[in-house]
């Protein structure tokens, strides 16, 4: 699929606000409604598009502290791995988890209410899956920046 100049401003628009209607699309790029309406609907199906989300404030929810961990398996088996990707689906705190290279295994990102839940979710949770061996936490300080926005 080839994505051309016109599909990037409606995907860079639509990045910025999923709300933005057809109509109000079609007037941002001068171009008609209804060739907006197709191109959007072809990268919705080819996949470019795969759904709309709403961002939430975290701390408006109570959810103020973010937490990246690293995590280490006691082996790099594909059993190992496979357990520890089922268990970290299971965890709603966990809202990223990359398997990556380099002196770790994964890399997950989480959103918690307060240290105190943290403690908690590393005890319970996180540190009795299967095969994790080693566990480094990094907690946010301060968020520079956040964006969801893939660059076109």
């Amino acid at each position: 699929m080839k994505i051309d100049e016109t599909d990037k401003k409606i995907l860079g628009l639509l990045q910025q606000n999923a709300q933005y209607t057809y109509k109000e699309i079609a007037q941002k790029i001068n171009l008609s409604l209804t060739p907006v309406h197709d191109r959007i609907k072809r990268l919705e199906n080819e996949g470019v598009i795969e759904r709309y989300v709403t961002l939430l404030n975290k701390k408006k929810l109570g959810k103020s502290l973010t937490v990246y961990c690293q995590v280490t398996l006691i082996r790099q088996t594909k059993e190992v791995s496979s357990e520890f990707d089922k268990a970290i689906l299971l965890l709603p705190e966990v809202i990223e988890c990359n398997f990556v290279s380099g002196s770790f295994d994964y890399l997950l990102k989480l959103i918690v209410p307060d240290m105190d839940a943290y403690h908690q979710f590393h005890q319970q949770k996180l540190s009795i899956i299967t095969g994790v061996s080693l566990i480094n936490s990094f907690f946010v300080m301060s968020e520079v920046k956040s964006s969801y926005e893939i660059p076109l």
